[in-house]
């Protein structure tokens, strides 16, 4: 009797970690990514929100100049040793110090969310919410910059291979891991009344260019989207060049636009909404 009490076969399927691990029971972990964040979400009335995106690389402007300080010192130290190690730092100084040039994004992100979160009214108010992937960098500076202002804000983090924690800014009950980027993706996109992307690397291309995809294919109703930072925008995404091509419309030119300054993010949401005959936040 004891062996068949121990053995995996008789344990109930909801506390077999192996089994709900496994291939076969993937549709199940996929429909938990959805509904457990929908359902908390729910519960605080949480309905509609403007998504912040941006490299997680991308910190405060101190600890940015800090890092290009102590590379300089580990140059500096290193000047006597192999010559690719010395490379590789100045390989990293180099890094660093574009990092600097793009730091003020972590003010902007910062006030920008001060001024959605001053729009509404207070710590109860879930009309209008931040959300981010949660993490460091840009993410952090959003969820900081609400959090600042005494409001709600939401950090949708992912599970990776290696160790990755919430930046503390997100709102503890509105904190949630995702296992799946899909899940994680269409959460960002349900609520979303408007998508502000900062530069970033990769994972902030696919989140773009996914709510790109989906307002061109009509697949969601017509969402503001704003990138903030022209200049640097332009050299990753050249959009000219996908309408001389023939591979987009040249009205999908208008899916988006540039800013530079948290006022001028705020205010082209407005307009976007006073255009189309609606308004930004909810009325009480």
């Amino acid at each position: 009797l004891e062996i068949i009490l121990n053995n995996p076969s008789f344990r109930p399927a909801i506390e077999d970690v192996d089994f709900l691990d496994g291939d076969d029971a993937r549709g199940v972990r996929l429909q938990l990514d959805y509904l457990k964040p929908d359902r908390l979400l729910r519960e605080h009335g949480v309905k509609n929100t403007i998504v912040v995106f941006g490299s997680t690389r991308i910190i405060e402007p101190a600890a940015a100049k800090q890092r290009v300080e102590l590379l300089r010192d580990a140059l500096s130290a290193r000047a006597e040793e192999a010559h690719a190690e010395e490379r590789e730092l100045q390989r990293q100084l180099a890094v660093a110090e574009r990092i600097v040039a793009k730091s003020h994004y972590y003010e902007t992100a910062r006030a920008f969310s001060r001024l959605v979160a001053e729009a509404g009214g207070g710590p109860q108010d879930s009309r209008l919410v931040v959300v981010t992937g949660g993490g460091p960098g840009i993410m952090e500076a959003a969820n900081r910059g609400a959090h600042e202002a005494g409001a709600k804000t939401v950090g949708l983090n992912i599970a990776l291979p290696h160790e990755q924690f919430p930046n503390s800014y997100v709102t503890p009950e509105l904190c949630f891991q995702f296992h799946y980027f899909a899940l994680r993706k269409m959460h960002f996109v349900m609520r979303a009344r408007a998508l502000v992307a900062f530069p970033g690397g990769f994972g902030t291309l696919d989140e773009l260019f996914e709510t790109l995809t989906l307002i061109q294919t009509q697949k969601i109703s017509p969402l503001p989207v704003v990138l903030v930072g022209e200049s640097y925008w332009r050299k990753v995404f050249d959009v000219d060049f996908l309408v001389e091509e023939g591979v987009i419309n040249i009205e999908d030119r208008d899916l988006f636009w540039y800013a530079e300054s948290a006022e001028a993010i705020w205010n082209g949401l407005l307009r976007w909404y006073e255009r189309n005959g609606e308004t930004l936040i909810e009325e009480v």
